[in-house]
């Protein structure tokens, strides 16, 4: 049995990896804002602990004694347009909140620190392609950061993370690409498709980086369990696909065409700086998952669309 300290648990992937460690036996503490609500949706097995991650507090010492952190904890990057203040809460509850993390793990005796922390990061830590790399050149975790904004975050959010190593904890950060799965990014792509006016965006050639729910879940324990996973690892799966594919395997799989695609224009009047991400991409490949021998569940986005829009 493994003590396991989670932030960000009743997120869409934390939820799933609360209920996975519970599952198996594992004793999980949470960091939460709302302890009710969270005591309701992650049930009794799991013991809540109201944090502000972006403040100083009791909460830090939580990680005291415990043999993992996972980090899943930040504002959305969707919902609203983005402004000077939006950009800065995103920035800061990812940042911010990994550097309170370390500092409280640093505070500990050596033998009292967690033996790993996983922390999440985002495929978006690469620069896109056609601008910064050849549009069909893969990208693996050798490659360098991007410049624009998220690329800028997930660099200061590694570093805050990697600034663990040196007091002895084994620390994994998880480029993650886009979620599929029921719920979260998959419900707002399906809903122009089920009102039969979905397609593809923009020019439909930019590179999709996607991973399905079951897989980052497993690949979140395999990162707690398994001393040979450290350092960035690309958290994508292996079949690379254009944002024209995923329109299309998102149209059968709901019985809708995918005919009327989304000018770049509108999305751009539509959505402002984030439009950017939805526009253009980059090859991501799971290098690192591959050279340790992980076996995706869903490695073909066909069959993960269609298995979570039929809830599977």
């Amino acid at each position: 049995m493994k003590r396991v300290v989670v932030s960000g648990a009743t997120g869409l992937i934390g939820s799933r990896i609360v209920s996975a460690l519970v599952a198996r036996g594992d004793q999980v503490t949470a960091w939460v804002r709302d302890e009710t609500r969270a005591r309701a949706a992650l049930g009794e097995a799991v013991t809540v602990v109201a944090a502000d991650l972006e403040q100083p507090g009791a909460w830090q010492a939580v990680v005291t004694g415990a043999d993992a952190v996972v980090h899943l904890a930040g504002e959305s990057i969707a919902g609203q347009r983005w402004n000077a203040r939006r950009k800065e809460r995103i920035r800061e509850s990812r940042v911010e909140s990994t550097r309170l993390i370390v500092e409280g793990i640093a505070a500990l005796p050596a033998d009292r620190r967690p033996k790993v922390l996983v922390c999440a990061s985002g495929a978006d830590y690469y620069p896109f392609a056609d601008r910064e790399l050849d549009d069909d050149e893969p990208v693996t975790e050798r490659a360098e950061s991007g410049t624009a904004f998220l690329a800028r975050l997930c660099k200061s959010w590694e570093a805050e993370a990697a600034a663990a190593e040196p007091l002895g904890v084994r620390v994994v950060r998880l480029r993650t690409g886009v979620v599929i799965g029921a719920g979260g990014a998959l419900a707002k792509m399906s809903t122009p498709f089920k009102l039969f006016v979905g397609g593809r965006i923009g020019s439909g050639q930019q590179w999709f980086s996607w991973i399905h729910l079951d897989d980052a879940v497993a690949i979140y324990l395999a990162a707690v369990d398994d001393a040979r996973f450290t350092g960035p690892i690309n958290m994508v799966a292996p079949d690379t696909v254009r944002q024209v594919e995923v329109a299309r395997a998102l149209g059968a799989a709901l019985h809708r065409p995918s005919w009327l695609p989304v000018p770049a224009f509108a999305l751009r009047a539509a959505v402002g700086e984030l439009a950017q991400y939805l526009l253009e991409g980059r090859r991501v490949v799971p290098a690192a998952l591959q050279a340790l021998g992980y076996g995706f569940l869903h490695p073909r986005l066909a069959d993960a669309i269609e298995s979570s829009v039929r809830g599977d």
